[in-house]
């Protein structure tokens, strides 16, 4: 089994490979009557795809999604949503040098030693460009969201890249789509564009840190012990291509705190309980408290880097490489959109499984 789906209800199936003529998802469980349309989705793709500034790889791909099935005038039918984009600007050429050597930090070795075969055009399947299918996905699952639960806000943006982080007392949402980070700081973004700017010149790459953040989600979503929202969540954003570390709430940070100071206080307000804080970020025992959902992942530093390192061939011999092509110096900016369909994604699922559990029905307060 290769496993290239996940979801429960809302099942994705990703296909295709970075140098392959095209790649794609198929969508199962979207339900009917959704209304959506390729303008739709396109919006969503167009904030991953490369190419539309210096800081990403200068790989010119439309990324233009067309929906091959599942949705009739206008509207989903309730039978699979195959979703397919092509790939037209592939550059194969640029990988024929590790056609016999394994790339360190990528998964050429682990593979080969897998399959016996492996794509060396960009890392077939291991590509992060799988991840626009993914993207084109969580569309589809915002549009749907938009119908069952239109109240949920789903925003994804950069906190940390390399030794820089944001100042969280300078957040501001407004500034998420105003620079080419995703970052909700704009004396931060200058000093990262600075930052980022000599790192490409000089051939490396740098990791990041990407929160999203879901508002607005109904409480009651998500199941104890093996079917926590959280679980899902973790597995999701784990899945992502390059992603090394998943946190919910205060992640591993609550191994610092008492009892008292991790414990969100509960006080009843005028429309029910209120939280004094969300060190939970959001999840209590695997099920939404209705509070925002905070996810943080991080993502490793870019491993095509145009720096000589040492490796080995398939016959066993010492070689050095140095990757070239084009490559994003630090892949998590384009990492925040597809965070966000993931998290997209997961709350749909975890709505279409309550609804059919529970039906909605919700233990009263007060």
């Amino acid at each position: 089994m290769s496993i290239n789906s996940f979801g429960h209800l809302f099942r994705v199936t990703t296909w295709g490979e970075s140098h392959g003529p095209a790649l794609g998802a198929t969508v199962d469980g979207c339900p009917p009557g959704v209304a959506v349309d390729a303008k739709m989705l396109q919006h969503w793709l167009d904030k991953r795809k490369p190419g539309q500034n210096k800081y990403t790889t200068q790989r010119r791909e439309a990324d233009e999604v067309r929906i091959l099935s599942g949705v009739f005038e206008g509207v989903t039918t309730g039978t699979p949503v195959q979703l397919m984009i092509e790939n037209t600007d592939q550059r194969s050429k640029d990988y024929g040098d590790i056609a016999e050597k394994f790339r360190p930090g990528h998964a050429d070795i682990t593979y080969w030693r897998k399959y016996g075969i492996r794509d060396y055009r960009g890392g077939g399947r291991s590509s992060a460009r799988e991840t626009a299918s993914r993207v084109a996905a969580g569309g589809l699952a915002r549009a749907t969201l938009g119908k069952l639960a239109p109240d949920v806000q789903i925003n994804g943006y950069m906190t940390r890249m390399g030794a820089h982080e944001i100042d969280r007392d300078q957040f501001d949402w407004d500034q998420i789509g105003q620079n080419p980070f995703w970052v909700p700081d704009a004396k931060a973004a200058e000093t990262w564009a600075d930052y980022l700017d000599g790192l490409r010149k000089s051939g490396s790459s740098v990791g990041a840190v990407i929160e999203v953040v879901a508002r607005n989600v109904p409480a009651g979503l998500g199941a104890p012990v093996y079917g926590k929202l959280d679980t899902d969540l973790a597995a999701a954003m784990m899945s992502i291509n390059a992603v090394k570390g998943v946190e919910i709430g205060e992640g591993m940070s609550a191994a610092m705190l008492t009892g008292e100071l991790n414990a969100d206080e509960i006080t009843m307000g005028p429309n029910g309980p209120e939280y004094s804080s969300n060190h939970a970020g959001g999840i209590l025992g695997g099920i939404s408290t209705g509070q925002d959902i905070v996810v943080r992942f991080a993502v490793k530093p870019t491993s095509s880097i145009l720096q000589t390192r040492k490796t080995i061939t398939k016959s066993g011999e010492n070689a050095e490489i140095i990757t070239k092509g084009r490559h994003d110096p630090c892949v998590g900016i384009r990492a925040v959109p597809v965070g966000e369909a993931m998290m997209a994604c997961v709350i749909l699922d975890h709505l279409l499984l309550d609804r059919g559990q529970t039906g909605g029905v919700r233990g009263p307060i007060g």
